[in-house]
């Protein structure tokens, strides 16, 4: 399905029990609301579920590619005002798990729950910066393909690329379909987000933090650090997994998903 939010096209699909509580899912950069097949079928039994691709990602429109990290958060609210969900739990990965902070900060009476997977939430360092800078030559000069393979490099573990080849084909099918002027918007915008680590001792929704053992992007020291600030939260390290902890890894990310929302009792939706 798709609505108009803030001027550009937004895809989104929802399943599951229409009356339920709702959950929805933001997808990392660069993919797209399909990484989460896996999540969407345990919850639908329970829960509203509602995925999304984010602006230059997917099937939703890229508009002019020139993002400030806000404007994702903006989409955000808008979808959910769109879909009349007034609270929500939020499940989001890498850059949707700095949405979802960034959401919660904005607006904390609007969800019910975060499940913060392979993220964190302190902003750029110049590091990274360069790192993003440096990423967005290479697909100015050889094209987003060359940045795809990578990238993928960085995502995955060695393991994966062995034992799950479809899975990390899927995600380098997925990097390649969406629009270049997209994936340089976002690798701009991810470098002004904010730094939400001042407000993690004010969430009080119960928080599942989730991270792959072996994850190099967002790696467990930085969840730990989270888990450390958030009274509320409760801290898992997948097995097995790199930053795709949800695809390299679904069995053991799966259970502790439904252990989270077995927990969770939503307030007014």
């Amino acid at each position: 399905m798709e609505v108009l939010v803030n001027r550009l096209k937004l895809f989104y699909t929802e399943s599951g029990k229409p009356e339920a509580p709702p959950i929805v899912f933001i997808h990392g950069f660069p993919f797209d609301h399909t990484m989460w097949q896996e999540q969407v079928a345990l919850c639908e039994p329970s829960h509203r579920v509602i995925t999304y691709d984010l602006r230059g990602h997917g099937k939703s429109s890229a508009g002019d590619g020139r993002y400030l990290f806000e404007l994702f958060v903006d989409d955000l609210f808008g979808l959910l005002d769109h879909l009349k969900i007034a609270r929500t739990i939020l499940c989001g990965l890498s850059m949707g798990g700095y949405t979802a902070l960034r959401a919660f900060e904005r607006s904390p009476d609007r969800f019910n729950g975060l499940i913060l997977c392979d993220t964190r939430s302190e902003p750029d360092s110049n590091e990274a910066k360069l790192k993003r800078a440096a990423n967005l030559r290479t697909i100015q000069t050889d094209g987003i393909a060359a940045f795809a393979e990578g990238f993928l490099k960085a995502i995955f573990t060695p393991d994966s690329f062995k034992e799950r080849p479809a899975v990390v084909d899927q995600i380098r099918k997925t990097i390649l379909a969406n629009p270049p002027e997209g994936v340089t918007g976002t690798l701009i915008a991810l470098a002004t987000r904010t730094d939400t680590t001042p407000i993690l001792t004010n969430i009080k929704v119960p928080t599942l933090i989730l991270v792959g053992d072996q994850d190099v992007v967002t790696p467990p020291t930085a969840a730990q650090a989270m888990h450390e600030r958030i009274p509320s939260s409760r801290l898992a390290v997948i097995p097995q997994a790199g930053h795709m902890s949800n695809l390299e890894n679904p069995t053991e990310f799966n259970l502790h998903l439904q252990d989270y929302l077995q927990r969770v009792q939503p307030r007014h939706v």
